[in-house]
C-alpha cells in the first residue's frame, strides 16, 4: 500500500478523533471540573457563533444557536417571541447586509453546564440612512444536554 491511501484514510479519522476529544468533556456523565472546562470551551464558540453569524449576515448560523423558544426584545421595547418572528423581525438586517455590528463584553457568568448570561455594549449602525443605535445587550444562554442555545436578549438603549 502507498501512502497516498492510507493518508486518504487516516486524515479522516484523525480529524473526528481530535474533534471528538475536544468537545469530550462537555458531554461527559460526570459533573466533575473536567465536565464545567468542556461546557465553559463549548459555551465559548456557541456565544461566539452567536455574535459573529449576527455580525456576518450568516443567517443559518445565528438561528441554528437559538432555541425555538427563544425571546428577543430590542432597545425600542418590541418583542419577539419564538426563533421564526426573531428571524422575521431581523429579516432586513440579514438582507440588506449593510448594518455594522460592533460589542464589547461588559459581564459574563456561567453556570457550569446550566445558564449562561453575558452582557454586552453594544453598537449597530447603518451608515447609509444615518441611524446608529448603542446599547446594552444581555443574552442568556440555556445549556440542552447537547448544546447552549440563546433562549433570551434584550436590549437597553444607551446615551
Amino acid at each position: 500500500m502507498t501512502i497516498r491511501p492510507l493518508l486518504r484514510r487516516c486524515i479522516p479519522a484523525a480529524t473526528c478523533l481530535l474533534l471528538l476529544s475536544a468537545f469530550a468533556p462537555a458531554f461527559a456523565g460526570g459533573h466533575g471540573d473536567g465536565r464545567a472546562r468542556g461546557c465553559a470551551r463549548q459555551f465559548e464558540l456557541a456565544q461566539r457563533m452567536d455574535m459573529e453569524s449576527f455580525r456576518d449576515y450568516d443567517a443559518d448560523t445565528f438561528r441554528a444557536v437559538h432555541d425555538e423558544r427563544a425571546i428577543t426584545v430590542f432597545a425600542s421595547g418590541h418583542k419577539f417571541v419564538g426563533i421564526d418572528a426573531i428571524m422575521t423581525a431581523l429579516a432586513s438586517h440579514f438582507a440588506n447586509r449593510e448594518a455594522q455590528w460592533t460589542w464589547t463584553e461588559v459581564y459574563r457568568v456561567v453556570d457550569g453546564c446550566n445558564a449562561a448570561f453575558i452582557l454586552y455594549e453594544t453598537v449597530y449602525e447603518i451608515p447609509r440612512i444615518g441611524f446608529r443605535q448603542h446599547a446594552y445587550t444581555g443574552v442568556t444562554y440555556s445549556h440542552d444536554g447537547h448544546r447552549w442555545l440563546a433562549i433570551a436578549d434584550q436590549g437597553t438603549a444607551l446615551p
